[in-house]
């Protein structure tokens, strides 16, 4: 999938703070399985150590996090941007000392972690925000790091959520991981059967994850051609454009200069780079 436009509802209806909390305010919560996803709970059966820095991010109602202290996770951390649902969940879970609730942006967050948990954040961003979300994985990720999850395999008319595929998901994290596995879930709830991709990614450290702005690009061809220029550098691996032409992701053996990445395209017309 390679669609060159934005979501009509990401562009109408910012997904943003107000709009997350309202959905939790009017227990509009059609995309909670009301348990542990089945595909992450085998993830974690097989999970050894107890004591790893464990990250899930767009909680929700969390019932990942819940299952991990059920099996003696001692380091969960959980991160969602509406006040509502965070202070329904540390009411839930006051007394334990085992979790961190966290209310903020996940694009903002600090923090080292050894497994960072997916389900059902990716989908729920715009897709103009993958690039994105793979540089900030990266970053919160120790070295050696794990994100592991389920992705959807099928597209949707809107969204959120918002689907893709596996060719897709395999190129925008190429090179800044290791995909260790991505396959159909055999597990998935029924209303996802065959429509779940499970996966395990492991951080590579042997490469620089560089997220830059970029304007003055507005079409597709244009896009092609400035990812083209780039990809030709000797020491980058990886160029990924998002679908507003507003973000591009760079991941390359060497850190590179901005002054190399705009004089490539300083005569393709107005367009300006900013490492972000």
């Amino acid at each position: 999938m390679n669609k060159e436009k934005c979501c009509t509802i990401s562009c109408e209806k910012p997904l943003d703070q107000d709009y997350w909390d309202a959905q939790y305010k009017a227990n509009s919560t059609g995309w909670d399985l009301g348990c542990v996803s089945p595909p992450i709970q085998s993830y974690i059966n097989a999970l050894t150590n107890k004591e790893q820095a464990i990250l899930i991010p767009g909680c929700g109602n969390t019932h990942e996090a819940e299952y991990l202290l059920q099996k003696g996770f001692s380091n969960v951390t959980v991160i969602d941007i509406a006040p509502t649902l965070v202070e329904i969940l540390k009411q839930r879970f006051k007394v334990n000392p085992n979790i961190r609730i966290v209310l903020g942006d996940f694009f903002e967050h600090q923090g080292k972690y050894d497994l960072i948990l997916e389900q059902t954040f990716f989908c729920a961003l715009p897709p103009w925000m993958r690039q994105k979300y793979i540089w900030k994985m990266h970053q919160l990720l120790n070295t050696n790091g794990i994100l592991a999850g389920v992705l959807f395999n099928k597209e949707f008319e809107s969204g959120p959520p918002f689907g893709g595929n596996q060719k897709e998901y395999e190129h925008l994290f190429k090179n800044a991981f290791e995909l260790t596995s991505i396959e159909t879930a055999c597990n998935s709830v029924l209303p996802r059967a065959n429509c779940e991709l499970a996966f395990k990614f492991k951080k590579n450290n042997e490469v620089v994850v560089t997220l830059y702005s970029i304007e003055g690009i507005t079409c597709k061809g244009c896009k092609e051609i400035v990812i083209q220029k780039f990809s030709e550098i000797n020491s980058i691996l990886n160029v990924s454009m998002n679908n507003t032409f507003t973000s591009i992701l760079i991941v390359s053996k060497t850190e590179i200069q901005l002054t190399e990445l705009q004089s490539i395209i300083a005569n393709d017309g107005n367009y300006k780079i900013t490492k972000l």
